[in-house]
């Protein structure tokens, strides 16, 4: 009987650790330790997936005493980055972090160090940990796999490990990047592929959604759920995600997934980032989606080497909600509210310094040395936020972008085509106005008015290619192609459906508070139709025959694609508002217009190589 047959078997009889016998291989006629956990603690009750990620990296340190080494790979280096800072670590007693396939560059032993790996279950890991087990340098190894370990993978770890030096094999389910309580990201690398008809690249394409619906199951797992599954109908590759996992839950590992039934199942949802392209084109005014816009976050970090100023020990800062007070406080405020905050901020520091000046006793000296850390985290976090703005004021004022971004909200939330139209013509002509922010105006324009005004939009074309050398012929055209309202489900613009003409002309009538910020993303009434039991069947069909007769009270919404910070802000502000429902965001990346634009052109690149019609 396979060690994975054993493993089911067992779980379904209940406990939590399994026991698995490992294959007696021939080199070790001996058993290994195989465990698999779900998460189980306050989190499972709140979904909240920061505390998942944490929950697991406790456990995988705080039972293994001593020095350690903890070695990954370069998906669990941003999954461990994110949820734990180096002070954390350093407090469970880990003293080196390697990566699996540097290890090699160094050949001495290291007998004294505890060796904790935490990987991916890919085949290039298991071969890596196959060659170092051969050739022990630690005094122990404990293996942690993020995901689901194949029975051949098993056999091979404990043929591999000859000197028993494996003193444990764990599956702990956090295959993602939880960047926020509520959002979370896979990281993908050729996250175009999304956009690419399957007959483009079988292998790519199906490397990309397995490694998608690994991230959807490992969030599942880590939470103790198993959901009913829906996807949008129009959407080929959500569709075969949302197909795919279905087959993992309910056969290929129904025993894994047999959790305790819920009164209502959660939900999974699986969209496409197409049938909502104007989210990631738009320039942003709050807080975090704005520094991701304009500078660029990468696993709750921001790289300011560019920006000349920046101190020796400023040049990448982190920006977490989990570890930064005033980020948690200010990340989805607008822009002009952060100014006064942070101008709040320094006045309170300056009032902690002044304080701190006047040292007159050897107990005034005393407490000045107790309260230095602080002083010293406070002192970095205060400079570390006025850089940001005034960088991102810096950058606002050369682009121009309150002059463009009124242009595209308009272009996004109202009508009125000849305004627009000679507005983005204006902006073309502009000098101040630099090349992506005109490529993105005419993308706008074109995603809403493709179908009402052609000959201006050939116009704009013409007038975009002769005023920007970059611009990449045709790419507008792919965009339309790729995501024209021909292809879209959801009501984007506020003009298919009765009730959202009725809402805009009710906004549009009593003005707006902020403009901004008047765009909402398509999420937000999808979120919406999910609260009120009203996301058609139709549009958004159920998986197999599972269907969901009350209202969820949990639900994953998965974007293909990639989310953005605004989305992520709206599931923020919606989980607030006492709904009854929580909702968690996931997606392939974390996209700001950059990225968005680099995965249009690396597609459109891709398709025209291809003999395959686009």
């Amino acid at each position: 009987m396979s060690s994975r047959q054993t493993f089911d078997q067992q779980r379904q009889a209940g406990g939590e650790a399994r026991r698995a016998a490992i294959g007696a291989g021939a080199a070790t006629r001996r058993r290994l330790s195989f465990q698999s956990h779900s998460h189980r603690s306050e989190c499972t009750r709140n979904m909240v997936v920061v505390s998942a990620v944490r929950d697991y990296m406790n456990r995988m340190l705080q039972d293994i005493s001593g020095m350690k080494v903890l070695i990954l790979d370069s998906h669990t280096v941003s999954i461990v980055s994110v949820g734990y800072s180096q002070s954390e670590l350093l407090q469970k007693e880990v003293f080196l972090v390697e990566l699996v396939d540097s290890i090699y560059n160094s050949k001495e032993s290291m007998s004294h160090l505890k060796a904790v790996y935490f990987l991916r279950p890919t085949s290039e890991n298991i071969q890596h940990l196959r060659r170092q087990l051969a050739i022990p340098r630690f005094g122990e190894y404990h293996l942690f796999f993020s995901n689901i370990l194949k029975d051949t993978q098993i056999h091979i770890l404990a043929d591999s490990d000859e000197q028993e030096a494996v003193q444990q094999v764990q599956e702990f389910y956090a295959d993602f990047v939880a960047i926020d309580p509520y959002h979370f990201t896979l990281n993908m690398p050729s996250n175009h592929i999304y956009m690419l008809p399957a007959v483009v690249d079988p292998s790519n394409m199906q490397h990309f959604c397995d490694r998608v619906v690994d991230g959807i199951a490992a969030i599942f797992l880590a939470l103790k759920r198993r959901p009913i599954i829906r996807y949008q109908r129009t959407s080929d590759i959500a569709k075969r995600i949302a197909q795919e996992t279905a087959k993992l839950m309910y056969q290929q590992e129904s025993g894994l997934f047999d959790f305790r039934r819920m009164e209502v199942s959660p939900l999974l949802l699986v969209i496409d980032r197409r049938d909502d392209p104007v989210t990631p084109l738009l320039n942003q005014w709050t807080y975090q989606a704005m520094v991701h816009e304009l500078i660029g976050i990468q696993d709750n970090k921001v790289d300011l080497r560019s920006i000349g100023k920046s101190s020796k020990d400023q040049q990448e800062v982190v920006l977490s909600s989990e570890q930064d007070a005033f980020f948690k406080a200010n990340m989805y405020e607008n822009f002009g509210d952060i100014g006064m905050n942070i101008k709040r901020l320094v006045d309170e520091f300056q009032q902690v310094a002044k304080s701190n000046q006047n040292i007159q006793t050897v107990e005034d000296m005393a407490k000045f040395v107790d309260n230095y850390p602080e002083y010293r985290k406070m002192h970095g976090n205060v400079s570390k936020h006025v850089t940001l703005v005034t960088e991102m004021s810096k950058i606002v004022e050369e682009r121009k972008l309150m002059l463009v971004s009124q242009t595209e909200q308009e272009l996004a939330c109202n009508g009125g085509q000849v305004a627009a139209f000679e507005a983005v013509t204006n902006l073309l002509t502009n000098e101040s106005v630099s090349d992506i922010d005109r490529l993105r105006l005419v993308m706008l324009y074109a995603l809403r008015y493709e179908k009402e005004s052609p000959v201006q939009l050939m116009q704009l074309f013409n007038k975009l290619a002769s005023r920007s050398a970059k611009y990449k012929p045709g790419l507008v055209q792919f965009l339309l192609k790729q995501a024209g309202v021909d292809k879209r489900i959801g009501d984007l613009f506020g003009n298919r459906d009765l009730l959202n003409i009725a809402r805009n002309m009710a906004r549009g009538l009593k003005g707006v508070e902020n403009v901004y910020t008047q765009h909402q993303p398509l999420l937000f009434q999808t979120m919406e139709s999910i609260s009120k039991g009203r996301l058609r069947d139709v549009d958004y069909p159920y998986v197999g025959n599972h269907f969901q007769q009350a209202r969820p009270q949990e639900v994953i919404i998965f974007i293909v694609g990639g989310t953005t910070y605004e989305e992520s802000r709206s599931v923020a502000l919606q989980n607030a508002s006492n709904s009854g429902i929580r909702f968690i965001l996931g997606g392939s990346v974390v996209l700001n217009s950059k990225r968005f634009l680099k995965d249009l052109e690396e597609a459109q690149r891709v398709a025209r190589s291809s003999t395959a019609v686009v």
